[in-house]
Formats: structure tokens, C-alpha cells, sequence
């Protein structure tokens, strides 16, 4: 992970590989944004036009290089696009700073130091800009050798430290954002490897002792359900979707306690570790990505332990719903008939339809305890993916208020959501003549009719929320501003800053 320091230091004396400065687009061409003032005084006050010559617009997420100016101890200049100059008189939105550095930390690997010289208006600015460094910094190489010398692990290693100047480093604010934004994307970052590790090496069971072992370096407790315990205690749905893996199911149980705290949120993730479909098996080009079918349950993992670091005066508790879905003789088949753990029988009409299945039974556990509130979270539609796009995700709930503070909660920390609805009428099509209900329903509106099955497994008076994080859990296109290609960590942020409106008293 990238050390981060503030700094009050000028850009010229700062020894760095690169000084990053910002280059916003204005209407008469590219314009050098605040915290890059040294560096323009240096070019003689003519940064912009040199930007310009070199083709720079300032569009957002555009990258351009230029020698540093004589005289500074960096060898290199880096202008990143912050996109269009502000006319509200507000500045740089959190989201712009953020992307705009990321997209300077993608290009950065093999850098021992740079320093970021952003727009730093409030402490606000300095976490934006430190999470734009740290998830823009990620990568995943676990797997690869990198090439065979030190060298070359050094050059392809993501940039070792960064240096936000305008961060006050006595500036009791500026630390804690500092402090804030490392927590959660170190979190973050962590769910992203968990998605992008490889299934046969993150199976149910390992999934789980990885949340055991963070459990214990956090102060968390923790309760593991195995194949034993879940078929004691009648949970069908994981058991059935888990059944025809030789890797058995499990159900997490992370609980997080703070004390005097008087709310209780519940998480609830499905961590399907790999979607082969089951028996209703996926064709070939859908089935080569499904390791990410455990998204869900990674927010999860990561947002109750960042609400542990953080030290939120809210008592959170993640399900982790954990099970391999595949074809076998031992497989769930469609047509068979599962008793969930709430009692309810549900009639599997697709075995590909399994995330709901899990998260029931889920939804019911967390149920029990009375929560204030629950979020699931899941990969659960490509319906979804098909209304609502790669970077957006769908947000249905069983209250409005709470629909629409999840969606500013989401917008607000820059992660792109929708709110959806909840049609009483396809509730219908999932009526079954041999079970309670069935796992599908009517075609058209999918992802509203998965949203319609798991409230049926919502306790009676419990406020309720369901993300389907579909479309931006993984990435398959090109790395864009903090966002890598693969694992994403799509909800991490969104789940942590409801966990902090509960504290504070400002989520109801």
C-alpha cells in the first residue's frame, strides 16, 4: 500500500520523482488549477499555454507530462485533467480530485515518491485525494513473477509513497481525513483482491478464514456456520445452492460492537466464490468472470472491519452467505423444492438464480436480531446490468426515505446508484403451484423481481435495502481514474458512510 504524508513544502524543493499538479478545461482553452502555483510561477506563468502546445485540455482524466523547470529537485511535471473549470464558485468536487488522482497513481508504478499539488481547499480535499491515491495505486500481481530480476519487480511495483501538498500535517481535520481515507481504502483494496483471487484458491472455507483472522487483528467477533451447522439449523437455500461443490458452503457472522452505541445496522453479502449456473449451466463467455459472484459479500467483509478502524459509535454486523455454485449429481436441480431457514418453501426453477437463494436465507439470520436496518449487497442480475449499465448500481428498499438517503449516501461518496422500484405486480410471477414461492419470476423487470423475492425474507417491520452491484463489481474494460480493471469494491464506500450517518444520528 502507498505510505501517505502531508506537507506543507513547496513543489520546487521537494524531492520527488514526479509533481503532480491539476489542469482544468476552461472555455478558452486548459486552465492550471490551485496548489500548482509554484509550478507555473517557474514556467513563468505560461504553464497553461505550454499544456496546451503539448495538446492538453483538461478534460478529465487526461494525462500530460513535461519535463519539471529548472531548478526543482523532481525530474518530472505530471498535469492531470480535472475536467471543466468550476462556474459556481464551489471548487473541485471530491469525486474530480479523487479520479484526478487516481488516474496520475495508475501511471506512477515503479515511483519511489511523488507529490500531489491539487486544488486542497478543506479537509474534505485531502481525503478525496488520498483515496484517489490509494485505490488508484492498486494492483494485483500475486500471481505473476514480474520478471525475474529485483529491478524488475520494482518497476512494475505501484508507487511506494505519496505526498499530498496543501495537507496540513498538524491540522487536526486534515489527519483524520488522512487517517479515514487510508482505513477504508486499505479495506477496499482488500475486497478487491478477495474478487480477483482465483476460485480455486478462494473457496467458501477460505473465504472465511481470511474474515477469521481479520476478526482477530480488528476486535471483531466472529461465528463460523460450516455444512454441519447449517444443515442442523435448516438453512436449505446455501445448502442447496453449496450442494454440488465439493468445496462446502459456510455463513460468516462479523460482528462489530461499539460502546454506548444505541443503532444496529446489518450488512448482508452473497459470496458465491465461483457461478459455474449450477445445472441451468451458463453458456461459454459468461461463466469466465463469475469469480467476482462473491462482490457482494467482499463489501461486506470490508465495510464492517473499516467500521471497526474507524471506531464508529454504531454496532455493525456483516453475513457473509459463502457457498460454490456447480453441477454435480449431488446439485440442486430445477423443479426441486428447498425449505429455507425462515420456514418458507421455495421452488428452484433456475439453479443460476442461487444468489437470491443464499441471501435469503441470510436475510432471515439477520433478521432475527432486530436490526435498525438492512443492506444486502450481491452480484445478482445481468437484468440489472442490462437498465442500468457497467458503472451503476440498482438500490430497492422497502422504504422510500431510506431508498433515497442510500442514493445520496452512494453519490456521495462517488459511487455511481440508482434508486429502482419495487413493483407489487411481479410478485405474481412468482407464484408456484408446489412451494411457497419460486426463485423466478416474470422475465422482463428481472432485477425488480429478484428485489421482490428477498423482501419476502425481510423480518416483518425491519427496514430494508437491496444493492445489485451487477454491473460495477468488475471491471472487464480499461483501468479509468481510481477504478482498475477486475475487482472494483463497488458498495465498500457507500456501506461505510451509512454506518457513519447512523452514527452520527443523521440516517433516522
Amino acid at each position: 500500500m502507498t505510505a501517505l504524508t502531508l506537507s506543507t513544502s513547496a513543489a520546487p524543493g521537494l524531492r520527488a520523482d514526479a509533481i503532480v499538479i491539476g489542469v482544468a478545461k476552461g472555455a478558452k482553452g486548459p486552465v492550471v488549477a490551485p496548489g500548482a502555483e509554484a509550478v507555473d510561477t517557474a514556467y513563468d506563468g505560461k504553464l497553461a499555454g505550454v499544456l496546451e502546445t503539448l495538446g492538453a485540455s483538461g478534460a478529465e482524466g487526461e494525462l500530460t507530462k513535461l519535463p519539471a523547470p529548472a531548478g526543482f529537485k523532481s525530474a518530472l511535471v505530471i498535469a492531470v485533467g480535472l475536467g471543466t473549470v468550476p462556474d459556481d464558485g464551489t471548487g473541485y468536487g471530491a469525486e474530480a480530485l479523487r479520479r484526478a488522482a487516481g488516474a496520475a497513481a495508475r501511471t506512477l508504478n515503479g515511483a519511489k515518491k511523488a507529490a500531489f499539488a491539487l486544488p486542497v481547499e478543506d479537509a474534505a480535499a485531502v481525503g478525496a485525494i488520498a483515496e484517489g491515491v490509494l485505490l488508484g495505486a492498486y494492483s494485483f500481481d500475486v500471481y505473476k513473477d514480474n520478471g525475474s530480476t529485483a529491478k524488475a519487480k520494482a518497476d512494475k511495483a505501484p508507487l511506494a509513497e505519496a505526498t499530498l501538498l496543501g495537507g496540513k500535517p498538524r491540522d487536526a481535520a486534515h489527519k483524520a481525513a488522512l487517517a479515514r481515507a487510508t482505513a477504508v481504502s486499505e479495506e477496499l483494496n482488500r475486497a478487491r483482491d478477495l474478487i480477483n483471487t482465483p476460485p480455486n484458491d478462494l473457496t467458501p472455507a477460505a473465504f472465511a478464514a481470511i474474515a477469521q483472522r481479520a476478526a482477530k487483528e480488528h476486535g471483531l467477533k466472529i461465528q463460523i456456520l460450516d455444512d454441519k451447522a447449517l444443515t442442523k439449523d435448516g438453512y436449505g437455500g446455501i445448502l442447496g445452492v453449496g450442494s454440488g461443490s465439493a468445496a462446502t458452503p459456510r455463513l460468516v457472522k462479523l460482528s462489530y460492537t461499539s460502546p454506548g452505541a444505541d443503532k444496529h445496522l446489518a450488512f448482508v453479502g452473497k459470496g458465491i466464490t465461483y457461478d459455474s449456473g449450477g445445472i441451468s449451466l451458463k453458456p461459454a463467455g459468461h461463466n469466465e468472470t463469475m469469480k467476482c459472484d462473491m462482490s457482494g459479500a467482499a463489501a461486506v467483509f470490508a465495510a464492517v472491519v473499516s467500521a471497526a478502524r474507524l471506531g464508529l459509535e454504531v454496532n455493525v454486523t456483516g453475513w457473509l452467505a459463502l457457498a460454490e455454485n456447480m453441477p454435480s449429481g449431488s446439485a440442486v436441480r430445477p423443479g426441486d423444492v428447498l425449505r429455507m431457514y425462515s420456514g418458507k418453501t421455495v421452488e428452484v426453477l433456475n439453479t443460476d438464480a442461487e444468489g437470491r437463494l443464499v441471501l435469503a436465507d441470510a436475510l432471515w439470520a439477520a433478521s432475527a436480531e432486530n436490526p435498525d436496518a438492512i443492506v444486502d449487497v450481491a452480484t445478482l442480475t445481468g437484468a440489472m446490468m442490462l437498465a442500468l449499465g457497467s458503472r451503476t448500481f440498482g438500490i430497492m428498499a422497502n422504504d422510500d426515505a431510506f431508498r433515497s438517503a442510500i442514493h445520496e449516501a452512494a453519490e456521495e461518496v462517488g459511487e455511481p446508484a440508482w434508486p429502482m422500484p419495487l413493483p407489487e405486480h411481479l410478485r405474481k410471477g412468482m407464484d408456484s403451484p408446489t412451494a411457497d414461492i419460486a426463485n423466478m419470476g416474470e422475465r422482463m423487470g428481472g432485477g425488480l423481481v429478484a428485489g421482490l423475492f428477498l423482501r419476502e425474507f425481510v423480518g416483518e417491520g425491519i427496514t430494508w435495502a437491496h444493492l445489485d452491484i451487477a454491473g460495477p463489481a468488475f471491471n472487464e474494460g480499461g483501468a479509468f481514474g481510481y477504478t482498475p480493471k477486475g475487482g472494483t469494491g463497488s458498495a465498500v464506500r457507500t456501506l461505510v458512510r451509512l454506518a457513519e450517518l447512523t452514527a452520527e444520528g443523521d440516517l433516522g
